[in-house]
């Protein structure tokens, strides 16, 4: 017998945030990396004139759950610009990195 194909219909899931995460973290760097098992997201603050940064976060996801992040934050970013208009990209600027983690691929 085929099961209908879809979100399964149930119990809400309860979220919890933890106060020490509620405040979030800042990052204006991200380094990506992948395996063919996971993508790896490592979040960077670099604060200007600051010779060394740091890896405020890492996050490792499976390939189908980053597919879904990616596919959200494109929907968010659209829906985003709508409200408040276009996000300008200023040009790349060249910082020279020496990351001691896993080789960049994106």
């Amino acid at each position: 017998m085929n099961q209908p194909k879809g979100p399964k219909k149930g119990k809400p899931i309860e979220i919890e945030l933890k106060e020490d995460e509620a405040t979030g973290t800042y990052s204006n760097l991200v380094m990506i990396t992948h395996s063919p098992s996971e993508f790896v997201f490592d979040f960077i603050a670099m604060m200007p004139a600051v010779q060394k940064a740091k890896v405020v976060k890492r996050l490792i996801l499976t390939p189908d759950h980053a597919k879904r992040l990616s596919k959200a934050l494109l929907e968010n970013i659209r829906k985003y610009e709508n409200e408040n208009g276009p996000i300008t990209i200023k040009e790349k600027v060249d910082v020279p990195l020496n990351y001691r983690g896993p080789q960049p691929e994106a």
